[in-house]
């Protein structure tokens, strides 16, 4: 059963599946949009390009990522995800660990000003 689809600045996500110690979320970046420059301190996650075109900040790199790509974030590496693109960016997320809460982000740069909980 799928989760309702959360509303964010950059766009949305959804969850689709999750147990014990996984998650999967369905993403979806507007054009133009960006997540936080961020971290987590409990996962990890693996991300899926399925449309569009993604540009990663893992750490000290900026790379692209297209359709039928994908790259992983370790535990604890800072990394950011952007649509450059001019068609909505959709990605399939797969998180991986001890703690998979909403709450387990350390924002370091935001371009819409949210606190580490929004």
């Amino acid at each position: 059963m799928l989760c309702p689809q959360v509303q964010r600045p950059w766009g949305s996500f959804q969850a689709m599946d999750s147990g014990e110690r996984y998650q999967v979320k369905h993403i979806t970046v507007k054009p133009g949009g960006r997540l936080s420059l961020q971290r987590h301190h409990h996962r990890a996650e693996h991300w899926i390009v399925v449309k569009g075109t993604a540009r990663v900040t893992l750490e000290e790199r900026s790379f692209l990522v297209s359709e039928n790509q994908s790259t992983y974030i370790p535990i604890g590496a800072l990394h950011r995800l952007e649509n450059t693109g001019k068609i909505p960016l959709e990605l399939i997320e797969v998180q991986s660990g001890s703690y998979l809460g909403e709450d387990d982000i350390e924002r370091l740069d935001d371009v819409y000003a949210r606190d580490n909980n929004g």
